[in-house]
């Protein structure tokens, strides 16, 4: 079993940042890939960015890439998603999950826990 705990949404301006992070906690956190999510009104949940179980691989959806920065401390059992330009459409509950997996892995569905999310607005 692992808990996953978000942080770090708010109210930003667009082309302003915000860095979310993600505590987690439960049984060998280092087995799993951990991922972000987002799933703004009206639209399905979609995935923003994934690091692999020791952190050397990222994966990021096409729309933040080379906006986003996916990284995870595993002394600390925490992953943090830093968010730079944000843009209007980047509104959205973001989630964190976990998924146990092998090593180098960074997927971009079927995670196995969630965390309940934090709201990122962005508007001017």
């Amino acid at each position: 079993q692992v808990q996953l705990v978000e942080s770090g949404g708010g109210l930003v301006q667009p082309g302003e940042s915000l860095r979310l992070s993600c505590a987690a906690s439960g049984y060998s956190v280092d087995y799993y890939a951990i991922g972000w999510f987002r799933q703004a009104p009206g639209k399905e949940r979609e995935f923003v960015a994934a690091v692999s179980r020791a952190g050397r691989r990222t994966h990021y959806a096409d729309s933040v890439k080379g906006r986003f920065t996916i990284s995870r401390d595993n002394a600390m059992n925490t992953v943090v998603l830093r968010m730079n330009s944000l843009k209007p459409e980047d509104t959205a509950v973001y989630f964190c999950a976990a998924d146990y997996t092998v090593t180098g892995a960074t997927p971009t569905h079927g995670y196995d826990y969630w965390g309940q999310g934090t709201q990122v607005t962005v508007s001017s």
